[in-house]
């Protein structure tokens, strides 16, 4: 390392491996203010268009006047070489145990060490309470999960305020601290579908949430109106709080990826809970294989089997019709799920044929059919800006079709216009043995 003539040594340069969310916050709360440190760059994989960015000055603090450059994640290794960068910090989540390897495989070659960052150095404590709710992989039913822990902690009394995992698409110095009590929010704060999908359920469950980039700033203003904080974790993140009740999801229709994904199987590990979703819908073998994989992983964890029944809002438009079904973005891309509560929804309520509409796919989608083939049969609700909006719509209104089923957790007509009657799929969360997550939330109670 090269040294000034004062003899203070140089900082050690920094590349943050991220996907907008965990790497923004790893920097703040790691290397912001500290001079040991020089970021260099933020690369970006997962989410369409976010490369080329910058972080901005005004979030960067003093010691980046000009922001931080965000670059896509293919120049890796020809940025660690050319600016002979010290460290990568691998900040992102929802990636098979490998592929991290392969990135830490690619940064050492380039020449710099690979850094995983954990909880006590990234974790903010709160003044209230908080509990979590995360999982082992995107798509295994957090959305149910924490609007069902949020009813339970309102009837016992309690103000419940939601911070949800970031998703941090647009202006990022809009977005610093956003909060969400009401629809007009969500057109205040220009939020995609995939945010939509996340923040609305809360709305219509009477809990304020908030979401943004600068998740101390957040915390501390949702301490002020909250008894406790619940954490709507995100594309199977560690949380950006220390917990006092850690609840962690795993999913029987994809058993095995709770030990073999990251950070999902440090969620098995750090849990007090863990939830085997989907019960209803999996195998007895499946059920039996993740309960032993979780108690091999974390023996302390109380396990809870539970259900996610899905509803047809409006069966009659879907029985003995050919069908359409619109599923959960994220969960179809990078959860590599190949269908979800619609297509449950649309067999549940009788439909002849659900079309498939890849064919038909435009633009955006048809290049969504090609980075994911899993997802062909059904369309994924890929609405990170006006233009996959648009693309979805002309999509939907090439299919030869008579409805649309449509499986995420929002009102998609609120979004979209179509030609076609389109009816929602809801899903929520079951105990097989009721009572025993208010059992648990009970101490968050007392506290």
């Amino acid at each position: 390392m090269s040294h000034h003539d004062q003899g203070t040594p140089e900082p050690t340069t920094v590349v943050i491996l991220g996907a907008a969310g965990r790497d923004f916050h790893n920097f703040n709360t790691v290397f912001r203010d500290d001079p040991r440190y020089r970021v260099v760059a933020f690369t970006a994989t997962q989410i369409p268009d976010i490369d080329g960015r910058r972080y901005p000055a005004s979030l960067a603090g003093g010691l980046y006047p000009d922001g931080i450059p965000i670059v896509d994640e293919s120049g890796l290794d020809a940025l660690i070489a050319d600016e002979g960068i010290d460290v990568a910090v691998f900040s992102y989540s929802d990636i098979a145990h490998v592929d991290v390897m392969h990135l830490a495989s690619r940064c050492l070659a380039a020449g710099a060490d690979y850094w995983m960052l954990g909880g006590r150095q990234t974790m903010i404590r709160s003044t209230k309470p908080v509990v979590a709710v995360c999982a082992v992989r995107t798509g295994v039913g957090k959305s149910q999960t924490t609007r069902y822990v949020a009813q339970q902690l309102i009837d016992m009394g309690l103000k419940v305020v939601a911070i949800r995992h970031p998703m941090p698409y647009g202006d990022l110095e809009k977005q610093v601290c956003q909060r969400y009590a009401a629809y007009e929010d969500l057109d205040r704060h220009e939020c995609t579908i995939e945010e939509r999908e996340e923040y609305e359920p809360h709305i219509d469950s009477g809990v304020v949430i908030y979401a943004g980039v600068d998740y101390e700033v957040i915390l501390r203003e949702a301490e002020k109106e909250a008894d406790v904080i619940l954490w709507d974790g995100g594309n199977n993140d560690l949380p950006f709080y220390a917990a006092d009740l850690f609840i962690t999801l795993v999913d029987p229709l994809r058993p095995g990826n709770e030990a073999a994904y990251h950070p999902g199987e440090t969620n098995v590990r750090m849990a007090d809970v863990c939830i085997i979703a989907k019960c209803d819908v999996a195998t007895p073998e499946a059920i039996a294989q993740v309960t032993e994989s979780v108690r091999a992983l974390n023996p302390r964890a109380r396990i809870v089997e539970a259900e996610s029944p899905v509803t047809v809002e409006h069966p009659e438009l879907v029985a003995g019709k050919r069908v359409v079904v619109v599923e959960d973005g994220p969960t179809l891309t990078h959860g590599s799920m190949s269908f979800g509560a619609g297509v449950v929804g649309a067999r549940q309520a009788g439909a002849a044929e659900i079309v498939d509409p890849t064919p038909y796919a435009v633009e955006s989608i048809a290049a969504t059919y090609v980075k994911y083939p899993n997802a062909r049969g059904i369309l994924p609700a890929m609405g990170y800006g006006a233009e996959q909006v648009h693309d979805l719509e002309a999509t939907i209104d090439a299919v030869p079709c008579d409805a649309v089923v449509a499986g995420t957790p929002i009102d998609l007509t609120r979004v979209l216009s179509v030609s076609k009657p389109m009816t929602r799929a809801r899903y929520n969360l079951r105990e097989r043995v009721p009572g025993q997550l208010k059992e648990a939330l009970a101490s968050i109670a007392t506290r």
